[in-house]
């Protein structure tokens, strides 16, 4: 699903310039789960911002499902993003003045889907995500736990290839976490492709593959055996 191949970020100013991301590369197959891992300033992030097609390399390759995304048009990546990444972030990104239906409903409004069959989706995800109850509140008017249940349905609401995880229990208590780890376990289990950055060691253990970054370049990579559910 994903190849990036020699990949550099650098970031200019008038006086200096940083290379955040050095000869960077990386295989995700479909279906793995994996964490990335690192110090604060390693380059975590601003790897997950162009597999998420968010930002573009300085230079390198990065191919998603036979794509070369990094000859792409910000208006193409835009187009190819739809439908294929989910994003989770760690401080959830709702949108305050929309209710918890008409944020998961937004994903599927961009997708130009009918009235009937967003209504269907968006109701079966809440109930999967154990939210539906709540689907009238507004994102304020709900737990650090379930506002996370409520951004994790609008990422997986249009069914996507890949969903992209940063620090997806950053803000949460060690219960509302491991619910959490336990419901992005369950939507591997079912083949959606899982990268997740993170500075949990626990986290980490629920990925099949965990890649270290030092420096903006991978230092290690080392298998895991997937813990979700014993959780």
């Amino acid at each position: 699903m994903i190849n990036i191949s020699n990949l550099k970020k650098s970031f200019r100013t008038e006086e200096v310039e940083t290379l955040a991301l050095n000869q960077v590369n990386l295989k995700v197959e479909d279906g793995e789960f994996v964490a990335i891992m690192g110090p604060s300033g390693c380059g975590k992030s601003t790897l997950l911002n162009i597999i998420g097609m968010l930002d573009s390399p300085t230079e390198g390759t990065y191919n998603f499902a036979g794509n070369e995304v990094s000859k792409l048009k910000e208006r193409q990546r835009t187009e190819l993003r739809k439908g294929n990444l989910g994003f989770v972030f760690q401080s959830f990104n709702l949108i305050d003045e929309l209710t918890v239906y008409e944020n998961v409903e937004l994903p599927l409004i961009y997708l130009k889907m009918g009235k009937a069959e967003r209504r269907e989706k968006v109701r079966s995800v809440l109930e999967r995500m154990k939210i539906a109850h709540r689907e009238k509140h507004f994102p304020q008017q709900l737990s650090g736990g379930q506002q996370q249940r409520v951004a994790i349905s609008r990422a997986v609401v249009t069914n996507p290839k890949l969903i992209l995880a940063d620090e997806p229990t950053g803000n949460l208590d060690s219960k509302n976490g491991i619910e959490v780890m336990n419901l992005l376990t369950e939507l591997n289990q079912e083949g959606t492709t899982i990268v997740m950055v993170t500075h949990s060691d626990r986290d980490s253990h629920y990925a099949h593959r965990v890649v270290n970054l030092f420096d903006g370049q991978i230092v290690t990579e080392s298998k895991n055996r997937a813990i979700g559910a014993m959780m």
